[in-house]
């Protein structure tokens, strides 16, 4: 029977059915939207993983080489090598629609498109190690922006998931159930009152039938 208090017409029943269909469509719907959320997740969870993997190899080489040159050169020259880089990176943001979810893409240009300026001094009175260490971190530039757009997507498409499938259990185990159980409660009682009727007016015949008998009797 109806969890919830419904009217048991033919009118409430038509409206039921065509809710009905229309929340079996969506549920159908929703629970694409959640596998393919959960493919485009995992592909992306993977990348993340290699990438980060691969930036943090390239962070713990340049701070190696960090080390190297620091070892060999005093505070001072390396504070001056670095004080006043040459290069300039400007950062740009859009936005990709995936699914319903608007996920942040990054894009970088630099002030010039000589790759040398990313060294900001001279070669005479530093260390070969420093060279190696700002190019590493200039290398590893483009994986740590798309490495940003993995992690960022990744918290983005999981709270969209859990909202999917919030929705698919509730249309799965409490709205589709509901509506089936008020069409079957308004059906049940549509059926039942249909043969009450078919009874009282088998039954006004029967007396019909008999007064017309009767009648006819004293006519005789």
């Amino acid at each position: 029977m109806a969890t919830v208090h419904v009217n048991p017409t033919r009118m409430e029943l038509t409206r039921l059915k065509k809710k009905l269909v229309t929340a079996i469509r969506g549920h159908k719907l929703l629970k694409d939207k959640r596998d393919e959320l959960m493919r485009r997740f995992l592909d992306l969870v993977r990348e993340n993983k290699a990438l980060r993997e691969k930036v943090e190899q390239g962070i713990a080489a340049a701070n190696r080489n960090f080390v190297l040159a620091r070892s060999v050169m005093s505070d001072e020259v390396l504070n001056v090598a670095l004080m006043a880089p040459k290069q300039e990176v400007t950062l740009e943001m859009e936005t990709q629609n995936v699914m319903s979810v608007e996920i942040p893409k990054y894009h970088y240009k630099t002030r010039t498109s000589d790759a040398n300026d990313i060294y900001s001094y001279g070669y005479a009175f530093t260390s070969g190690d420093l060279d190696s260490a700002v190019k590493s971190l200039s290398d590893l530039l483009p994986d740590m922006l798309r490495l940003a757009e993995c992690e960022k997507a990744c918290q983005l498409l999981a709270a969209e998931i859990e909202k999917t499938r919030r929705r698919v259990n509730a249309l799965e185990h409490v709205m589709i159930p509901e509506m089936q159980d008020s069409i079957r409660y308004i059906t049940m009682k549509l059926d039942e009152n249909e043969r009450s009727t078919q009874i009282r007016l088998m039954k006004v015949k029967d007396m019909m039938l008999e007064q017309a008998h009767h009648y006819k009797e004293k006519m005789q």
